[in-house]
């Protein structure tokens, strides 16, 4: 069993180095610091003590104090995450809209300037589109006619002038 048991520690050893590393949680290798080198310390035999008691449901008159202390353990790596994600969202989230936003705004007001370029070059219209034999072919019409559902006679063409 001892030797099984340091053989896993061994194995995991990496992986929980890196766990440890991490330190999103506060339990983060508290574990790891009670089992070292494949010999347990009398806390972990004292913790896996209090695991098996409780199992077999003989509580100690503590138990509804260790309940309270376990809640209040989940609440603050509750807290710690959701500290994590607020901060992403305000420092990550939020500027990375507002730089979209900006982006998008400077593209479409050059392309705003680059179509009324065009409309004052041809007296206030957009050069007629070409009527290319490939476009705009269907099997069978449209129930609400030729145009599409999302008809917009600002940019689209007006499909029912040709027919």
């Amino acid at each position: 069993m001892l030797r099984t048991f340091s053989t896993t520690v061994a194995r995991s050893a990496p992986s929980r180095a890196i766990r440890a590393s991490r330190g999103f949680a506060a339990h983060a290798g508290q574990v790891e610091q009670l089992v070292l080198e494949g010999k347990p310390t009398k806390e972990w035999i004292e913790f896996k003590k209090n695991i098996e008691h409780h199992a077999e449901g003989r509580h100690s008159p503590f138990f509804f104090f260790e309940v309270q202390l376990f809640t209040t353990y989940l609440c603050s790596c509750a807290t710690e995450t959701t500290n994590l994600w607020r901060k992403i969202s305000f420092f990550v989230a939020v500027p990375t809209t507002l730089l979209g936003t900006l982006w998008v705004y400077r593209v479409e007001s050059e392309h705003a300037e680059h179509e009324a370029h065009i409309r004052a070059e041809h007296g206030g219209e957009l050069p007629p589109v070409p009527a290319y034999d490939y476009l705009n072919k269907r099997a069978k019409p449209f129930p609400w006619g030729a145009n599409s559902l999302f008809f917009n006679a600002h940019t689209n063409k007006d499909l029912t002038a040709d027919a």
